[in-house]
C-alpha cells in the first residue's frame, strides 16, 4: 500500500512560521483599525471632563443619555440624521442612474467624439473640488436653491468616478449578447433593463456604497448651501458643536457614533457585492 510522501519538516516549519508571522500582522492591523472605533463607542458614553482624563476610560461610562439629551437641545439632531438620510438616500438613487446610464452610454454606444469627451469627464477626477465651489454657489443662488435639499443634491450627479466605475464594468459585457437581443425585437428601454443591469448587480452595489458614503459624509458643500440649523446634515451640524471657548466633546462623539450607523448597516448588506464589483472590468479578456 503507498503512503502518501510528506513534506520535509523544513518544509513544514517554513509554512508554519509563515502562517504565524500572516495571522500576528492580521491580528495587528485588526487591531490598529478596530482600537478607534472602540475608543469612540466607549467616549460617547462619557462626559467632556472624562474623556480627557489620564490615563484615558476604557470602559463605558453614564453619561450616554445626558450627551444625547444634549445633541437634541443644541443640533436638533433627530431632525438632523433625518435629513442626512433623506439626502443620501435620494442622492444615491439619482445619482447612481445618471452613472449607470452615463457609464453604458460611453462603454457600448459609438457617437462622434466619446472618447475626448470621456477624458474631459475624467479630469474630473483631478480637479480638487474646491475650484468648483464658488461657480456652483453662484448657480445656486441664481436658481434660488439656497437653503435647499436640491442645492445639496443636484451638483454631483454626474459623478466623475461613479461613471468611470460603470462605464469599466459594462466595457466587459459582450457585444455579441445585446446584438442578439437586438435582433429578437428588443428595444432599447428592455435592452438595458433586463440584459444589462442584472450582470451589473455587484458593480451597482459598489456603485450604491460608494454614493452613499460620498453624501453622508460630505462636508464643504452642504456647509456653503445650507443656512438653517434644522436643515442641517450630521456633518455640519457636528462641526456647529464646536464653539470658541468651551466645546461638548461628549455631545460630539456620541453624535459621530450614531453617524457611524448608517454607513456601517449600508457595508454590512452590501459588502458581499463590494470586492468583486470593484474588480469588475479589472481584468480583460
Amino acid at each position: 500500500m503507498k503512503t502518501r510522501p510528506q513534506r520535509p519538516r523544513t518544509a513544514q516549519a517554513r509554512h508554519h512560521r509563515n502562517s504565524i508571522l500572516l495571522t500576528s500582522g492580521l491580528a495587528i492591523l485588526l487591531a490598529a483599525v478596530a482600537i478607534p472605533f472602540y475608543w469612540l463607542i466607549v467616549a460617547s458614553t462619557h462626559s467632556s471632563h472624562e474623556i480627557f482624563d489620564s490615563p484615558p476610560p476604557l470602559l463605558p461610562g453614564g453619561h450616554l443619555t445626558e450627551n444625547l439629551s444634549s445633541l437634541r437641545q443644541t443640533a436638533a439632531f433627530d431632525r438632523v440624521v433625518l435629513n442626512s438620510l433623506l439626502i443620501a438616500c435620494i442622492y444615491t438613487l439619482c445619482a447612481g442612474v445618471v452613472c449607470t446610464l452615463a457609464g453604458y452610454a460611453f462603454a457600448k454606444y459609438r457617437f462622434r467624439g466619446r472618447d475626448p469627451l470621456f477624458g474631459v469627464l475624467m479630469l474630473g477626477l483631478v480637479i480638487p473640488t474646491q475650484v468648483t465651489l464658488v461657480p456652483l454657489f453662484k448657480m445656486m443662488t441664481e436658481l434660488q436653491w439656497l437653503n435647499t435639499y436640491q442645492a445639496v443634491i443636484m451638483p454631483n450627479l454626474a459623478l466623475p468616478f461613479g461613471i468611470f466605475l460603470m462605464r469599466q464594468s459594462m466595457t466587459a459585457l459582450p457585444d455579441e449578447l445585446l446584438d442578439s437581443a437586438r435582433t429578437d425585437g428588443c428595444g432599447e428601454l428592455r435592452l438595458f433593463l433586463k440584459v444589462v443591469l442584472p450582470p451589473m448587480k455587484p458593480a451597482l452595489a459598489a456603485l450604491g456604497i460608494f454614493l452613499f458614503l460620498f453624501q453622508w459624509n460630505d462636508f464643504i458643500w452642504p456647509l456653503i448651501v445650507l443656512r438653517d440649523n434644522t436643515s442641517f446634515t450630521v456633518p455640519v451640524a457636528l462641526a456647529s458643536l464646536q464653539g470658541v471657548s468651551d466645546t461638548d466633546y461628549g455631545a460630539i462623539l456620541t453624535g459621530t457614533a450614531v453617524a457611524a450607523i448608517p454607513m456601517a448597516v449600508v457595508f454590512l448588506v452590501l459588502q458581499r457585492h463590494f470586492v468583486s464589483g470593484l474588480l469588475a472590468g479589472a481584468v480583460k479578456e
